[in-house]
């Protein structure tokens, strides 16, 4: 017996199917990954039930997963894992575990992970997806750069009134008529940008430009994935410029010109919200001259609602994603080396334990007693070491041409149009195309 089935074993294997042969290596890859999770530290961070390989890919609902990750949270705790295939993505939820993620443990999670389409265009070069000593010279360099040529200083602000007085008079043209703002906000917007790293900025009916604008715009809804990269050993050289200045180009135009259009699009949703701004800037600029920074002390409303459109744009809910740089641990649980790190800012400025009204759009969040009010619980530029590189030329750029737009037009929906806050995910958070009409105020 023993020997005939000795004989017969081989004769199987010849007559299997590669259909068989395939499905049997399945099985053993599906019971090898088992094997191994049981082999895995005992202490890892709660996490929902996966599948073999395929970990939690089914959880995710990927049309909305803003509102699929809260409700995992609250089911999960403010620390719990999901996986896919051999990544593990940690969500930190809650103040206290998000500044210990961003402040106190800033090394152990001061480095990015790869997405798979940008590595292969930027590799490891740039600003947003290097790390190590590669990102700490660039990042110096690209602020030491951008003071030269003036940020946080006049010559700056200056460029931005400039260019609101363009996007005011490319929007007159409009005549009152529906139209999309969107490209007409994007250019205003990158033109600073330009201005700075280009030391010039394109006029709205460029079309060689619009074309490069809409590219952009297509890039933020391509899906993301992540992937190893190359090591690099020294940062400075002509290529890693050129990927560093499209760094900044983008990240200098999507995230601010995504808030202006939620701006606006606020703004004719919530008329008796635009009117208060609206009788703020007449009282304190007037018509005669232009918005300054200088004013936004003396106009705590209108502060109020450009932070209350950051607050519910929430552009990026997650914030740009972590890597654990090396094995660490987190409220008790152990952090491998590799894990990434998702920080949810949808439930950080939705929290109804931080805001009166967290579904809804309210400039009162952001006073008190008729004076603007820091939140500690409002942090759309992130924070630690890799805060945000420009945010203060996105608070100026922000408020000067919000200010700007609605001291000289009233936004409105089209006639017989019912606008929404559908948005779509990419690697921001944008409404989806929208028309308004922009009626010129009669002083």
């Amino acid at each position: 017996m023993q020997l005939s089935l000795r004989n017969m074993l081989p004769s199987l294997w010849e007559e299997a199917s590669l259909q068989t042969l395939l499905l049997l290596s399945a099985i053993i890859l599906i019971l090898a990954h088992y094997l191994k999770s049981r082999r895995r530290h005992l202490n890892y961070p709660p996490s929902p039930p996966g599948l073999p390989i395929l970990g939690n890919f089914f959880h995710i609902n990927y049309n909305d997963p803003q509102a699929n990750i809260q409700k995992l949270a609250k089911q999960y705790g403010n620390v719990f894992i999901t996986r896919a295939g051999t990544l593990i993505f940690m969500m930190v939820t809650g103040l206290p575990m998000i500044k210990e993620v961003l402040l106190n443990q800033d090394e152990a999670f001061i480095d990015r992970p790869q997405f798979a389409l940008l590595v292969h265009v930027f590799k490891s070069f740039g600003l947003t997806l290097s790390n190590g000593q590669a990102w700490k010279q660039q990042r110096r360099f690209a602020l030491m750069t951008l003071r030269n040529f003036g940020l946080g200083k006049k010559t700056l602000e200056d460029r931005i009134r400039e260019e609101a007085m363009f996007l005011i008079e490319a929007i007159r043209e409009e005549k009152g008529q529906p139209f999309d703002p969107h490209f007409q906000i994007n250019n205003a917007v990158s033109n600073i940008i330009c201005s700075v790293t280009f030391g010039h900025r394109f006029e709205y009916h460029d079309s060689q430009f619009r074309e490069l604008l809409k590219s952009l715009d297509d890039i933020t809804v391509l899906e993301t994935r992540w992937e190893c990269r190359d090591n690099i050993h020294y940062s400075f050289s002509e290529k890693n410029l050129v990927f560093c200045t499209l760094d900044l180009f983008f990240a200098g135009t999507e995230t601010t010109s995504t808030t202006l259009r939620w701006a606006l699009l606020y703004m004719a949703l919530y008329p008796e919200i635009q009117g208060k701004i609206q009788e703020e800037i007449d009282r304190v600029i007037g018509q005669s001259r232009q918005p300054t920074m200088a004013d936004k002390e003396n106009m705590p409303y209108t502060n109020a609602a450009v932070h209350e459109v950051q607050r519910m744009g929430d552009i990026l809910p997650f914030n740009v994603p972590r890597m654990a740089a090396f094995d660490t641990t987190l409220a008790g649980y152990h952090v491998p080396k590799g894990t990434i790190v998702l920080i949810n800012l949808t439930a950080l400025h939705r929290d109804p334990k931080e805001w009166a009204t967290p579904e809804t759009f309210n400039p009162e969040h952001f006073l008190e007693n008729g004076q603007f009010k820091k939140r500690e619980s409002f942090l759309p530029f992130s924070m630690g070491k890799r805060v945000c590189l420009g945010e203060q030329l996105a608070r100026a750029e922000l408020f000067i041409f919000f200010t700007s737009l609605l001291q000289k037009f009233t936004v409105q929906p089209p006639p017989n149009t019912q606008l929404s806050l559908d948005f779509r995910f990419g690697l921001t958070i944008s409404p989806v195309p929208y028309k308004i009409c922009a009626i010129p105020r009669e002083m």
